[in-house]
């Protein structure tokens, strides 16, 4: 376990690993998405989904998602995937049953799924996960 100085590094690395073994044509289309971690959802971020514990929220996507972008009339900003450190590690201790990697490659996935136009509930019902 790194210690909290360099576990943003540590989840940035887990983040690029899990980019690179996406198949080709999917770190193609995501080769925009910028990703950032940080401690915590900025409190703004949290009320605009109306959670009022920090730690519900391990990570969001935003952009535009792909099926949304127009070739004439691109997004003028760069999608981003905010990873949470400390809600990350705070879930990861709590399961005790999962690696860092699988955790952090997991909420990354999700969020990467956003970019592709995928809903909570579809990515959901994909992977077989109850809400």
């Amino acid at each position: 376990m790194p210690n909290r100085a360099h576990f943003a590094e540590t989840l940035m690395e887990i983040a690029r690993q899990t980019f690179d073994a996406l198949p080709a044509h999917m770190r193609a289309a995501a080769g925009r998405v910028n990703t950032r971690v940080e401690p915590f959802a900025a409190p703004d971020v949290l009320a605009e989904f109306d959670m009022a514990d920090p730690y519900q929220l391990t990570g969001l996507y935003q952009g535009v998602p792909l099926i949304h972008e127009s070739v004439s009339y691109p997004s003028l900003e760069s999608p981003t995937i905010w990873l949470y450190a400390e809600p990350i590690l705070a879930e990861w201790r709590a399961r005790g049953n999962v690696s860092l990697e699988d955790l952090v490659a997991h909420v990354f996935i999700h969020e990467l799924g956003h970019h592709f136009g995928y809903s909570d509930e579809e990515m959901h019902a994909l992977i077989g996960e109850e809400d």
